[in-house]
């Protein structure tokens, strides 16, 4: 077993308080002659936390939820963008005065202005019914919201849907509540006095708005890491569980998604506690910074590239899939770039193989109907071997999968999954007639799937232009670096180097992500000071903010006087 750091931290200096005895303490003395304003993100324990805020003294408590739009109003509100879908929806617009009652809002209001000691203010948009007083925030990372989604102990903004399927669940906060909670959020950075943290209820903490921006500045100049989750799946492999040092008792790990800061968590280390939040606060305070001028410019307050790993090591093949065009995911889905991807071997059993690209020579309606008779369930099984390339797959190869390349992973391998950060949206053609860990079928997408196929590929045109486009683009004593795609049609470029000696690294103005894929460790250093140096281990995915501007890696610890590797992921312009 490799040594892999699963809960990474950004040190930073400031405020820091734990437990519940002493953020309510802190928070009373903050609040005295104030008003106290708790706002929240959805998945926190909406109840739990409302009772603990109610042991501040008040003479009067409003709940901002009690003031929403009744539950039937809500859904007719959203129900365009959750759609009658199993799975995908639509990109909503809404804020979060949208789920106000006017009447109620008002009524509030007038009792807050009149109210002659304190007032506490809880819930979701709390700062939209007062803004006078003093802030807290509890805000909560989107892995443990699902996390707390498939427990049934959540529910959703404004509805009671914890009985419903996680699939349901995740849908409505993907297509509309974070959104909305997003963009509310992001009026608060500046106005916050404290961020709660109750990804554990029983030891929370809390911070100042000081401390928090001092995290921010501290994770925009020096590389980082996210946390990093895992999580099973109906082909999941062992080789992550082995390598990484997981949990045994688990039947299999699938995914770990390892730079995805929408859903990963950032940690700050202060004064020896760790406080969770969500990664993407990082991307929303200092996206200039983090992305570069030209890549804010371009995607505005998004992180583009995202980082995972599937593994099939001793697992089965991953669904046939394919991905919406730039074009079907914004009519469609309301996105703006879909999610091109490729995959890097990272490492392989010698069966390994990829599936890849249409046969030459195939037919299209024949395809069409053998993949609707398959995805009917009677049995019939949808013959991949006929239809698509079956390419070996070995370590270090590098797979290239723009938008509308049908494909998947087949077992034995271990896949650095380089995409662009849209998930969820996945067109599922075929799954090997296998169900999913919830013991019901999969469900596949094959009508929407064959729109956005591309029919032309053929078997010549996926080996020329798919499968380990690699070119030599400059060297120096001691390293090697290549080009390894992506394919032209997509807009993140990829770097392997290959070192015994330091290599330097320059941002240009943009956001790197690294992994290193082979080797024990390195170390990332300053090349001016600005920086402390951080120690990266085998197969661990880091983010160099564009900030930066350069930096070295060079091998370290074992790794002196050894090969390693790393790929590098930045967006092309």
């Amino acid at each position: 077993m490799r040594y892999y750091e699963k809960r990474p931290s950004v040190k930073a200096d400031g405020f820091i308080v734990e437990g519940w005895a002493g953020i309510l303490n802190t928070v009373k003395q903050a609040a005295a002659g104030k008003d106290l304003i708790v706002d929240c993100y959805s998945g926190v324990y909406y109840q739990k936390l409302q009772e603990e805020i109610k042991k501040v003294p008040y003479n009067l408590f409003i709940d901002a939820a009690s003031l929403f739009k009744p539950e039937q109003e809500v859904l007719q509100l959203t129900e365009r963008f959750i759609t009658d879908d199993a799975l995908f929806g639509y990109m909503t617009p809404l804020n979060i005065q949208d789920y106000f009652d006017e009447t109620k809002l008002k009524s509030a209001r007038e009792r807050i202005k009149a109210n002659e000691g304190t007032a506490i203010v809880f819930g979701y948009g709390a700062t939209y019914v007062a803004d006078h007083g003093l802030i807290v925030y509890a805000d909560m990372p989107r892995w443990e919201i699902q996390v707390r989604m498939r427990r049934g102990e959540v529910n959703g903004l404004g509805v009671v849907n914890a009985h419903e399927y996680i699939s349901q669940q995740y849908k409505r906060g993907l297509f509309n509540d974070w959104k909305i909670l997003d963009r509310h959020k992001q009026t608060l950075y500046e106005r916050a006095d404290f961020w709660l943290d109750t990804t554990d209820m029983g030891s929370p903490k809390m911070i100042s708005k000081d401390t928090f921006f001092a995290g921010m500045r501290k994770a925009v100049t020096s590389p980082f890491r996210v946390v990093p989750f895992f999580d099973p799946a109906p082909w999941g492999g062992q080789w992550m569980k082995e390598v990484f040092g997981l949990d045994k008792s688990g039947a299999n790990y699938g995914w770990c998604f390892d730079c995805v800061p929408e859903e990963n968590s950032l940690l700050l280390e202060v004064g020896g506690l760790k406080f969770e939040m969500p990664a993407i606060n990082l991307v929303y305070t200092k996206s200039k910074a983090l992305l570069g001028e030209q890549v804010e410019a371009r995607f505005g307050r998004e992180f583009p590239i995202r980082f995972d790993f599937l593994d099939t090591i001793d697992g089965g093949n991953l669904s046939l899939q394919v991905h919406p065009t730039i074009e079907f995911a914004y009519n469609n889905f309301g996105l703006r770039y879909t999610q091109d991807e490729s995959y890097y071997i990272i490492d392989a059993k010698e069966d390994a193989i990829v599936y890849l690209g249409l046969k030459t020579g195939i037919e299209k309606e024949a395809m069409e109907r053998d993949l609707v008779r398959a995805a009917n369930g009677n049995g019939f099984l949808f013959d991949a071997d006929k239809y698509v390339n079956k390419i070996p797959a070995k370590k270090h190869d590098h797979f290239l999968i723009p938008a509308g390349t049908i494909h998947c992973s087949g077992a034995n391998a271990l896949v650095l999954e380089i995409s662009a950060t849209p998930n969820l949206f996945t067109f599922k053609l075929w799954d090997w007639n296998r169900l999913g860990l919830d013991g019901k079928p999969r469900p596949v997408n094959v009508e929407r799937g064959k729109q956005v196929l591309n029919w032309n590929s053929d078997t010549t045109s996926t080996h020329a232009e798919l499968v380990n486009q690699f070119e030599v683009v400059s060297e120096g004593h001691g390293w090697v670096e290549e080009k390894t795609g992506l394919h032209k049609n997509e807009f993140i470029e990829t770097r392997r180097h290959s070192f015994t000696q330091a290599v330097t690294h320059y941002t240009n103005d943009c956001v790197n992500v690294l992994n290193l894929v082979d080797g024990d460790e390195v170390i990332v250093e300053s090349n001016d000071g600005s920086f402390e140096p951080v120690i990266i281990h085998y197969a661990e995915t880091f983010i160099v903010p564009a900030a930066v501007k350069s930096y070295t890696i060079r091998p370290y610890g074992s790794s002196v006087g050894k090969e390693c590797k790393t790929i590098k992921a930045f967006v092309r312009f």
